[in-house]
């Protein structure tokens, strides 16, 4: 299992092209440098007022599918 470690720093006004369904995945640099892209509905959960913000990790397959996603 390949896992991530990122920055997200994703405004409400440009979350809600996420949730419209405008924009479908999310793209982002890891910090190795690699660039990853996921869904973007994964983040529904960590959405607040100002949108979505922090540090991540996500945890991918040897199939490249998304196992998981964790706020660090």
């Amino acid at each position: 299992m390949q896992r991530h470690r990122l920055t997200l720093a994703i405004s409400a006004e440009n979350y809600l092209a996420l949730y419209r369904g405008k924009v479908k995945n999310v793209r982002a640099v890891s910090d190795s440098g690699l660039r990853v892209e996921f869904p973007g509905n994964i983040l529904h959960r960590f959405v607040t007022h100002d949108g979505v913000y922090g540090y991540f990790e996500l945890c991918i397959d040897e199939s490249h599918k998304l196992q998981s996603i964790q706020r660090l």
